[in-house]
């Protein structure tokens, strides 16, 4: 089953704590502080994979998490950081947050985006030795990685894709041009997904063609198949409207699929577009097609079924797309690597540990709030917390 939409919740790793150490070895039994930092947690990132053709694999597994960083140890020794979970998503994935904002486009094979950062390492306590306070007895704790949850929506790059009614030949079409071997048959809706073709042309170029499901009349307000897949259209260099030539009025049948990409905007009312006629084996005498509409770049008549001007519409094809044509996703200057970071709502105060516990130190948050920050630190009962001067055990 084609999955173009999927919700996953993604948690970048916790850095890890520093190091609460002092030197002692033989003839040094009274050294200094020697704790190193903890290591940086690790981040969760997006990466477009032209191998990827759809979101499946994320409808099983929807939860994500990076490692959290090493704690820092004695003789400086510096925690290393978390292992990063690089998640692959089709070309042409859109990441939106759980309140529907915009985080990134991945339109562009490779493109990377980092949707959680990890958290960063705790400060041993070496570094917090000074010429008045040298024997430290505290370290800071790792911060927490972020974690959110995300939306991820798929409109599929191809350099043309096939629009119409259902059961006008779309998918026979596409497999006679390309390598795909969609389902075939002699009822409507029998394409309940879109499917990615590749057209071989004579100068070893290549192009991909997508088989869109069939639209209907009212398909831009949500009226059969069409509007779920509708988006996909978004993203193609060219539009194949494919009529069945043995039914009557084509224009007005073209008009009726022409006013929903209409409706549904998104610049498909612009798009070029190629009239296809198809059947028109079953036909006496070649259809007329008489319209003026300059968005309407070729018209072509074929049959599926002979293979009737299945070579000439290739040949179209081909000069329609050519190679040098910037693509509709080159055009929207998106950088290969695209950084996420949220507006920064960290916490006034930082918690560290001692040797008989745990200090927070700036301004203290409120107490369910406190009480969830020092659990997360590892606060355990009998422990010493100290809180703005004043000491007390944690219960």
């Amino acid at each position: 089953m084609f999955h173009d939409r999927a919700r996953i919740h993604v948690r970048a790793g916790r850095g890890g704590d520093g190091g609460l150490s002092f030197r002692r070895e033989k003839y040094v039994p009274k050294g200094g502080p020697d704790g190193g930092d903890g290591g940086r947690g690790g981040d969760v990132v997006l990466v477009a994979n032209r191998s990827l053709r759809d979101l499946s694999a994320f409808r099983s597994r929807k939860r994500h998490a990076a490692e959290r960083g090493g704690h820092g140890r004695g003789a400086r020794k510096h925690g290393a950081d978390g292992v990063s979970v690089v998640l692959d998503v089709p070309v042409g994935t859109q990441v939106l947050g759980d309140d529907g904002s915009f985080v990134a486009d991945l339109a562009a094979p490779g493109a990377r985006v980092v949707v959680a950062h990890g958290g960063g390492g705790g400060r041993g306590n070496a570094r917090f030795a000074t010429p008045t306070r040298q024997t430290p007895r505290f370290a800071e704790v790792g911060l927490p990685g972020e974690e959110r949850d995300l939306e991820l929506r798929l409109k599929l790059v191809a350099d043309a894709a096939l629009a119409g009614f259902p059961n006008a030949g779309k998918s026979s079409l596409l497999r006679r041009i390309s390598n795909a071997k969609p389902k075939v048959a002699d009822y409507p809706f029998t394409t309940l997904a879109p499917v990615l073709g590749t057209v071989d042309g004579p100068d070893g170029r290549q192009l991909t063609v997508a088989d869109v499901p069939g639209l209907i009349e009212g398909a831009s307000e949500g009226i059969g198949l069409g509007h779920a897949f509708l988006a996909h259209l978004e993203r193609t260099r060219l539009l194949v409207h494919v009529i069945d030539a043995s039914e009557d009025d084509l224009v007005a049948r073209f008009r009726t699929i022409d006013e929903e990409l209409t409706r549904y905007g998104a610049g498909l009312e612009e798009r070029r577009q190629i009239v296809v006629l198809n059947k028109v084996d079953l036909l006496a005498e070649p259809p007329s097609f008489e319209l003026d509409d300059p968005r309407v770049v070729g018209v072509c008549r074929l049959s599926c079924a002979t293979g009737e001007g299945i070579d000439a519409f290739k040949r179209v094809l081909f000069e329609l797309c050519p190679e040098f044509e910037p693509s509709v996703e080159a055009r929207s200057e998106l950088p290969e690597f695209l950084e996420y970071r949220p507006k920064p709502t960290g916490p006034g105060y930082r918690i560290h540990r001692t040797d008989r516990g745990f200090r927070v130190v700036g301004t203290p948050p409120g107490d369910e709030e406190l009480e969830q920050a020092l659990a997360a630190a590892g606060v355990r009962k009998g422990v010493e917390v100290e809180i703005g001067g004043e000491v007390f055990e944690w219960e």
